[in-house]
């Protein structure tokens, strides 16, 4: 499997994905250190829950790492347009390059991108055609790990055991009411974030309508187009394998429909 990276130089996009990334990294340090490790090894908790939050944790990172670095639809410069298909293209009045009807220019990037949401400065790239569905992931797994860091925060003040093997010189346990505090706030903030962004795309998506043809004020009439949910995901995520829609390494092949079904080129 050959995995294509996408860099964009943007100094702002940068230290908005460094933040995410440290966000990540904190509560993957921290609460397996306070919480997770302490109570399995004190056997007030099943190795399951920490084999799954570690899972958790890998797949947001990863799905953070390919919409980050995933080519999201950028248009050649050269691109061949079948003779038929011309009517479905236009050209751009940014960078005078012929491009598929519903394609964006992006500013900070510097190109047209296919069928362009939004760009996105937390993963500091574009969100289009080919790295929709990554985004996607990103925000369905920043939900997941943030509601199990929030439960686990909230057990281990309410619910877990006292633990018995505490070493009150270590940095951590001082610290813990503290540090905790911090995991609790970035799992509020992160949790709320996500699950509007998530609900957003979702619902753009099964309207075939992107961010940026809302804000443009773009009618259904003009682009939607009545799918069933199965559909819209599957051509966003560019497979019918509804467990494939949740793996994140992985290349993302274009769904052939029929012309029913088709929005663009």
């Amino acid at each position: 499997m050959k995995l294509r990276l996408h860099f964009v130089v943007d100094p702002m996009g940068w230290l908005c994905i460094s933040v995410v990334f440290g966000i990540w990294l904190y509560n993957t340090f921290f609460i397996p250190k306070l919480v997770l490790l302490p109570h399995y090894n004190e056997g007030h908790i099943p190795w399951a829950i920490v084999v799954c939050y570690y899972i958790a944790s890998a797949l947001c990172l990863a799905a953070l790492f390919r919409a980050s670095t995933a080519d999201p639809g950028r248009l050649p410069v050269d691109p061949n347009i079948p003779h038929s298909e011309r009517e479905h293209w236009e050209l751009c009045n940014k960078c005078n390059l012929m491009r598929p009807k519903r394609s964006h220019h992006c500013s900070r990037c510097g190109h047209c991108v296919r069928r362009m949401d939004h760009h996105c400065p937390w993963i500091n790239n574009c969100v289009g055609e080919d790295n929709h569905w990554l985004f996607l992931q990103l925000c369905f797994y920043t939900q997941v790990l943030s509601l199990f860091t929030l439960v686990l925060d909230f057990c281990q003040y309410y619910y877990f055991q006292p633990l018995t093997g505490l070493d009150q010189e270590k940095f951590t346990t001082r610290h813990e009411l503290a540090l905790l505090r911090v995991s609790t706030l970035m799992g509020l903030v992160m949790f709320g974030g996500m699950t509007s962004m998530f609900y957003t795309q979702m619902a753009g998506i099964l309207s075939d309508t992107t961010t940026i043809e809302k804000m443009a004020l773009f009618s259904k009439e003009i682009y939607g187009s009545k799918k069933s949910w199965q559909w819209a995901l599957a051509e966003v995520c560019g497979t019918r394998w509804k467990l494939l829609w949740l793996i994140p390494l992985r290349n993302r092949q274009p769904l052939q429909a029929s012309h029913h079904f088709r929005t663009h080129v």
